[in-house]
């Protein structure tokens, strides 16, 4: 795996970088916020692990820029910011996990190896379809009755997720694992405020709603 490290603290990312190498991987370190975006814009690594605080532009800006420009690349913010406020803050900049410092590399490694496997593993499908609801996940388009849909990429890949299991009731705590690669409280509203947004950019002007809401037990996309 090719991981690149944005962070400036020169001691922290040289030991990162030698830990990552001695577990097998290849690293990178960008010190300042506009050189690691310039790295992190070319495309050429697995998985980013990203200091929120850092000189010339902040790891949030970094990691929502790549999101906007539809940079799928998995990221891990690290941050001495670890309220849950803070981290509800990073996952919805578009991070897909957050460790706080201090921390302990073998649960860094663990976790980025997860965030580059699942981005490995998709299952084979290309398009997804419920009722006139269409979904390609290689040009990243959506439509509804032939009309395209302009989607954020978290709305992305939470539709994808839905669609993926349509017909099948998905759990807050399944969301969170698979959309949003992080464990913590499944009452928080962040799933909430992601699903009705969706829901307000594929049902608004269409007679038949397709996204429902299981009292008590989830969401499920179906006629």
């Amino acid at each position: 795996m090719k991981v690149l490290i944005i962070e400036d603290d020169p001691q922290a990312a040289a030991y990162l970088k030698k830990a990552l190498g001695e577990a097998g991987h290849t690293a990178d370190v960008a010190h300042d916020g506009d050189d690691g975006y310039a790295m992190a814009s070319t495309g050429s690594y697995d998985t980013l692990i990203v200091d929120r605080m850092l000189p010339r532009r902040d790891g949030l800006s970094i990691v929502a820029q790549l999101r906007a420009e539809d940079d799928r690349t998995p990221v891990l913010i690290l941050s001495a910011l670890g309220e849950v406020d803070d981290r509800v803050t990073g996952l919805r900049a578009g991070g897909d996990d957050y460790l706080t410092k201090p921390y302990a590399f073998s649960e860094l490694l663990a976790r980025i190896e997860v965030l580059h496997r699942r981005s490995q593993n998709g299952d084979g499908e290309t398009a997804y379809r419920v009722a006139d609801l269409e979904l390609d996940r290689l040009s990243r388009r959506v439509t509804r009755a032939g009309q395209d849909i302009v989607l954020q990429p978290r709305e992305f890949r939470l539709l994808e997720y839905l669609m993926r299991n349509a017909g099948r009731v998905v759990t807050r705590t399944m969301l969170l694992e698979h959309v949003w690669d992080y464990h913590f409280d499944p009452q928080t509203n962040v799933i909430d405020v992601h699903v009705s947004r969706l829901r307000g950019k594929i049902e608004k002007g269409f007679d038949k709603p397709l996204l429902h809401t299981i009292r008590g037990a989830g969401y499920v996309m179906r006629e």
